[in-house]
């Protein structure tokens, strides 16, 4: 006799939760997809304002992994995806005010006066210092300082961190924030060392690192791919569902939530949280103090996007480039911008330049105190001053994260381990999404392979 099939519940309709759920779906499992709101994507909010295509999430991603070509084949988004400008290979640092490429050659590093002689110096050295003994209880900041020198710590690092996680290297973990990084010291003792030896190892296997990988996003913006993905799940899809609670149940789990704002109850086999830590930890709260403690202590900082239309003639500097990062030593209230109409095609009319700005993170929430106009108008002052424009924007659009990018600081690999350990002590309930195995489109497509997989074990 066949087996009843079982019923599979995902808690959320993120990248992260629809993916999943794609998978298992695929794989010919019945599965439910509960999402409070109305609309799939989560943070993937694409909006169209005229000829203005506007991202208030992920401006983009990188095909990392072969999933994200298998994803855009099956759901017939090769007419859709558009891949970044060549200028966007080049970033721009700002340093005393001025931007300076980043050097992306042997060559162009030495020739560079982003940094000083003794950097330079310093990086040549850098194959022949030990490793730590500190293993994975380092922040970033000191695991880079000690390899690369603090120089290059605040001119190349502290804003590429802020570009991703919009965090502070500080506090955030090596291992966990950067774990490529953290490995080449771990395999080959030495950063340079890895790059040279590994570079056969990388060329195998399937999988891109984000330095290599080409940079894609779709005509409509990057809620394109969750809202293929919706309209693929579109049976197995629930809007306007705000799961309140979790509890096992005679071998199983109960789920209770709030349909329309009418309370629901339903019996499922396996259980997929793609929630936030800290809306997880409501759900979850019948599950024991220690998890709760840990989802306590994902830190979410406040990000807002800001998004400029200017006159195109008004920009006196060259767009060519991808943008340009701040530096925490700049004292900017911003911590980069992305000159999107330069990124992709038809982002906005030809007589515009576009550009997406990035306030707050954890090294600035405090700025989230201020009224949304005076923050405005103060980093106004500052782009405007380092991109040369003495006019107003044409428009301007915000949207405000209260919690944004979760942050992997130091003991993030402490909630992993507890993870695991939750996973294996309750069968059947999985935690997922972008607080764990990474932050980025990539990563987040990658991860949800891992979960379906985990998932079928179930089944």
């Amino acid at each position: 006799m066949n087996k009843p099939k079982k019923n599979i519940t995902v808690l959320g309709a993120g990248i992260s939760g629809l993916t999943i759920a794609y998978w298992l779906k695929k794989a010919g499992h019945q599965v439910t997809v509960l999402e409070a709101t109305s609309e799939p994507g989560g943070t993937m909010h694409s909006q169209r304002r005229g000829k203005l295509l506007i991202d208030y999430g992920p401006n983009s991603g990188l095909e990392t992994t072969p999933l994200i070509g298998e994803l855009i084949s099956d759901l017939n988004l090769q007419d859709e995806i558009v891949y970044a400008n060549d200028k966007a290979k080049k970033r721009y640092i700002l340093r005393n005010e001025q931007l300076h490429p980043l050097p992306t050659s042997p060559s162009a590093f030495l020739k560079t006066k982003l940094f000083s002689t003794k950097t330079k110096l310093n990086l040549l050295l850098e194959p022949f210092k030990s490793k730590s003994k500190d293993g994975y209880n380092q922040s970033i900041s000191r695991f880079v300082v000690r390899r690369l020198g603090k120089e290059f710590l605040d001119y190349a690092v502290n804003p590429f961190v802020s570009g991703i996680f919009a965090g502070n290297p500080d506090r955030l973990s090596v291992k966990s924030a950067l774990p490529r990084l953290f490995k080449l010291e771990e395999e080959y003792g030495s950063l340079i060392k890895g790059m040279i030896k590994g570079a056969k190892e990388r060329k195998k296997n399937p999988e891109k690192s984000k330095q290599a990988a080409r940079m894609f996003s779709f005509r409509d913006g990057m809620q394109t791919l969750p809202l293929a993905l919706a309209k693929a799940m579109a049976n197995e899809l629930k809007f306007h569902c705000e799961v309140e609670k979790i509890k096992k149940v005679d071998g199983a789990y109960e789920v209770s939530y709030l349909q329309n704002k009418k309370k629901t109850q339903a019996k499922t086999d396996v259980v997929i949280s793609t929630l936030p830590a800290y809306k997880a930890k409501e759900v979850f709260k019948d599950f024991g103090e220690q998890l709760i403690n840990h989802f306590n202590r994902i830190y979410y900082p406040p990000v807002a996007v800001l998004y400029l239309v200017f006159k195109r003639d008004e920009v006196k500097i060259p767009l060519d480039g991808f943008g340009f990062l701040v530096p925490a030593l700049e004292q900017k209230k911003f911590l980069g911008a992305i000159w999107s109409s330069t990124l992709f095609p038809q982002r906005a009319a030809d007589d515009q330049a576009t550009f997406t700005l990035y306030i707050g993170g954890a090294r600035n929430a405090q700025i989230f105190s201020m009224k949304e106009e005076v923050m405005v108008n103060q980093v106004l002052i500052e782009f405007k001053k380092i991109m040369k424009i003495d006019a107003d924007p044409v428009h301007w659009f915000i949207k405000k994260w209260s919690r944004a990018i979760p942050q992997y600081n130091l003991g993030h690999h402490e909630h992993e381990r507890y993870f695991d350990q939750f996973e294996n002590e309750n069968p059947g309930v999985l935690l997922a999404g972008n607080f764990r195995g990474g932050v980025s489109v990539g990563d987040c497509i990658k991860n949800s392979k891992e979960v379906a997989d985990k998932a079928l074990k179930f089944l």
